[in-house]
């Protein structure tokens, strides 16, 4: 499996597994990805946002075929590489980030507000904000 940052014409392949994981946003094109390649289809994804005031993990997903042999934490441990500082997430999954480093935090950088309509339909009481300290 390669992991590789992406490519503009990886992006219809990108949009088409987040859309089918609930991962796509408007704008996601302009956004740094990475991808889990695996003979010329994408299997996995991972995006790191750079806000003014932190830097944010964003659209992790795995192709649900390509589940349970650890491509999500290889696409993490990545995308950390690259990060030069502390890095946030917000998830509903808080226990699967836990095994990757990030801690459960109440500070959200202002630059991680999010658009109402983007967090339309998510259980705001399921909603966790985390933190990964740069080593």
């Amino acid at each position: 499996m390669l992991i590789r940052k992406a490519r503009p014409e990886d992006f219809p392949a990108i949009r088409k597994l987040a859309a089918s994981l609930g991962l796509d946003y408007a704008g996601m094109e302009q956004a740094p990805f990475w991808l889990a390649e695996e003979g010329g289809r994408i299997r996995g994804i991972i995006s790191l946002l750079t806000h003014p005031d932190c830097k944010e993990l964003v659209s992790l997903g795995v192709d649900p075929e390509a589940r349970k042999a650890g491509l999500g934490g290889r696409l993490i441990e990545t995308i950390m590489e690259a990060a030069e500082t502390d890095t946030y997430l917000a998830t509903v999954i808080p226990e699967y980030f836990e095994r990757y480093g990030f801690v459960r935090t109440l500070s959200v950088p202002p630059g991680m507000a999010k658009d109402p309509a983007w967090c339309e339909g998510c259980d705001k009481r399921r909603c966790t904000v985390m933190i990964r300290k740069k080593s």
